[in-house]
């Protein structure tokens, strides 16, 4: 059982400042058994854990370890090169803050870690998939994996370089989304999982996370998988199931750019979807989901107009029932030439939806990859019109893309060209 927070603390302020530092560093006096790695025989770690549950802490802890025994060179991937930096090495349980300091190892140029003992570790990312030729590894520490854009090509990559070494193994660390790739490693015999939840790190988490965020979602399914490190599959009542996602095929066809305004236009609006679809045949494809959050109206415009450009699309449609008069003349600022076709909703988010869900159910629409946000936030749409309790704004972005394109302008739409 977990000794109490105050105990803790009143033992550790009795200590020596050289013992206190020495008991600070001896991860196992520290370690929950789920932070400690697997017995047996394995090559990939999956630790999939709720916000705040000391995820990283092990992962760092675990790089430190193959660090003291000279296992080397060591990959450390991030989704993106400034949270593998920010996160997985200077962050507060990264791992220049798990190291004291003779062991402590030097960030040189962008992407490189030396240790004083001659280890190196590579920084990467998992959006260039292709940094991963050439490179090998005799172990990996890759962090929210459940995350990364075009992950599975990432993974492979990676699997190709982790041959250096008696035995290459790799930790995987993450809060849990039912991904193709996830579910993969799952399925993997040389796989060993290990779950954890936010409540389990209770003892070094602000009180205060506890009463306000903890207390707010325990239950919901974004804090089953969120807090609790659950893998939450498809919602039974959601008009869309993951195995309807198909790869995209080729565009012919017009391409169009929604947007779904907020409510508001300052910057703590709800977000503003965006997403560009094409035809594809009798189909379409949804090219990009540009969605933004917490940023100006006149930023939000000009990606909408960027999309245009970037997609070479013929129009950008936008929802008029709430902000969208705005948006339109903002991108007439940014803009003047790009054609709009302002869209306006008469039914419920539910029942304009619904169309568009049975065009996944026939086939008829891919997605390119890297859509996980998206189609996390359709899987989670449920009949009460949100996701998880927030709008769907890239949802309703969707819907309109595609009305647009696949209906012919028919449906819970008024068109005003």
């Amino acid at each position: 059982m977990s000794r109490p927070r105050a105990e803790i603390v009143a033992e550790v302020a009795a200590m020596s400042n050289d013992r206190a530092e020495k008991h600070y560093f001896c991860w196992p006096a520290w370690a929950r058994r789920q932070q400690k790695p697997p017995a047996g025989d394995w090559t990939t770690w999956l630790l999939m854990g709720g916000r705040g549950s000391g995820k990283t802490r092990a992962g760092s802890e675990w790089v430190r370890r193959l660090a003291r025994r000279g296992v080397t060179p060591i990959a450390l991937v991030g989704e993106t090169m400034t949270e593998a930096i920010d996160i997985m090495v200077r962050g507060e349980s990264g791992l220049l803050a798990v190291h004291p300091d003779h062991e402590r190892p030097v960030l040189k140029g962008k992407n490189r870690l030396v240790w004083p003992n001659g280890v190196e570790a590579s920084i990467l990312t998992a959006s260039d998939p292709e940094r991963f030729r050439g490179p090998q590894f005799a172990a990996a520490w890759c962090d929210e994996v459940a995350k990364w854009p075009n992950a599975e090509e990432a993974w492979d990559m990676l699997q190709f370089g982790l041959r250096l070494g008696v035995r290459p193994r790799q930790l995987a660390t993450t809060t849990p989304k039912p991904t193709k790739l996830i579910r993969r490693l799952l399925g993997d015999e040389q796989t060993r999982v290990v779950r954890m939840t936010t409540s389990d790190n209770y003892r070094f988490l602000a009180p205060q996370f506890f009463d306000a965020v903890v207390a707010r979602y325990r239950g919901t399914l974004l804090g089953r998988q969120e807090l609790e490190g659950e893998l939450i599959e498809d919602r039974p009542d959601a008009l869309w199931q993951r195995s309807m996602f198909r790869p995209a095929e080729p565009v012919n066809g017009r391409i169009v750019v929604a947007v779904d305004p907020p409510v508001t236009g300052t910057t703590r609006s709800d977000a503003c979807g965006i997403v560009v679809a094409g035809r594809s045949g009798e189909g379409a494809v949804v090219l990009e989901d540009a969605t933004l959050k917490g940023v100006a109206p006149l930023v939000r415009a000009r990606r909408a107009v960027a999309a245009f450009a970037a997609h070479r699309a013929d129009a950008i449609v936008v929802e008029v029932n709430q902000g969208g008069d705005l948006v339109i003349n903002l991108i007439a600022q940014v803009d003047a030439s790009v054609p709009v076709v302002p869209v306006r909703a008469n039914r419920g988010k539910w029942l304009r939806a619904e169309p568009v869900a049975a065009l996944y159910g026939r086939g008829l629409v891919g997605h390119v990859a890297g859509l996980t946000a998206l189609e996390d936030e359709l899987c989670a749409f449920g009949p009460d019109g949100k996701a998880d309790g927030h709008s769907p704004d890239r949802v309703d972005a969707l819907v309109w893309a595609l009305t647009e394109l696949l209906m012919g302008g028919q449906g819970p739409r008024v068109r005003m060209l």
